[in-house]
């Protein structure tokens, strides 16, 4: 007598092979997500770096509005691989993408003087403190 081992999963494997996400090629593509983002503060300011390549500084807006930080962007755009000879696509794809981050800024940034650069893929936006909400330096009090 002789043990044959048989797949009992045999159609959940069938269907997670047929059906991947990339099955057809380029389809992880289509899995949108929010760009991540770091803040850091300094003493006098706060830094937020969005992450976003492949991006053109036009395609973000950035507004602000009672306190809050709007930050989004829309892209657009077509890629197509063809066979040039007789005009017939073999695959052409458009894809349009759009995100929005919003933040609530603390009442001690000067929300007049943030500042935004875009390079290298990173979004870069400089939020700079007001004055009383700078640290003060140290100072000595003479005993009386």
């Amino acid at each position: 007598m002789s043990l044959v081992r048989t797949n009992r999963n045999l159609l959940p494997s069938f269907f997670d092979e047929v059906f991947k996400p990339d099955w057809f090629g380029g389809m992880e593509n289509y899995a949108s997500s929010v760009p991540a983002v770091n803040i850091k503060e300094e003493d006098d300011k706060f830094s937020l770096e969005l992450a976003a390549p492949g991006m053109k500084k036009d395609d973000f807006n950035v507004e602000v509005d009672k306190n809050v930080l709007t930050i989004s962007a829309e892209v657009k755009s077509e890629s197509e691989e063809s066979n040039k000879e007789n005009g017939v696509y073999s695959r052409k794809e458009f894809n349009y993408s759009s995100f929005k981050r919003v933040f609530t800024l603390p009442e001690t940034i000067d929300s007049d003087k943030i500042n935004a650069s875009y390079e290298d893929g990173v979004l870069l936006l400089t939020l700079p403190k007001k004055e009383e909400a700078l640290p003060k330096p140290k100072r000595l009090i003479e005993i009386a």
